[in-house]
């Protein structure tokens, strides 16, 4: 890395935002895991699905709004974590991806308290670990070794 500095700091501070969002979608899966739990225990099937509907739908627009939020002021957003404008045009070129990230974020964890309130814990556990360990990381090592990318602070120089 160039300037391994500004690329972490950038990169902590993408962190910090993605995990901000993060903290409501946890809140949307615990959600989802006991009212689904609560509806299919009373055998009420059409007001789980009413439920799993409420919870996407919002936990969706909580994450289409920090979407735009990220992607309109992803060149400002950075000053609320430093005064460096450096660091804070490297974190308003991750803005594209900050803003994926937050939306992709927005929607697994209501998926996996649906599917952890209907009953399938293990099924949820094996694919969370097989999405990471057999598409992220080779992914990851094909991106960031294999294709040589030059990429900054989005990716390994």
């Amino acid at each position: 890395m160039k300037n391994a500095t500004v690329d972490i700091s950038a990169f902590s501070i993408c962190l910090n935002i993605t995990s901000w969002e993060f903290m409501i979608s946890l809140g949307f899966l615990s959600a989802a895991c006991v009212r689904v739990a609560n509806e299919l225990g009373r055998g009420d099937a059409k007001a789980a699905i009413f439920s799993i509907k409420v919870n996407l739908c919002t936990s969706l627009c909580i994450g289409l709004l920090f979407w735009v939020l990220a992607l309109v002021f992803g060149h400002v957003i950075s000053y609320a974590f430093t005064s460096s404008t450096e660091i804070a045009k490297a974190v308003s070129s991750l803005s594209v991806l900050l803003a994926f990230s937050i939306l992709l974020n927005s929607i697994q964890p209501v998926l996996s308290g649906v599917a952890i309130g209907a009953g399938w814990q293990a099924i949820v556990a094996y694919v969370n670990i097989s999405c990471y360990y057999v598409v992220g990381v080779p992914v990851g090592i094909i991106l960031g070794y294999v294709a040589g990318l030059e990429l900054g602070v989005s990716g390994l120089e």
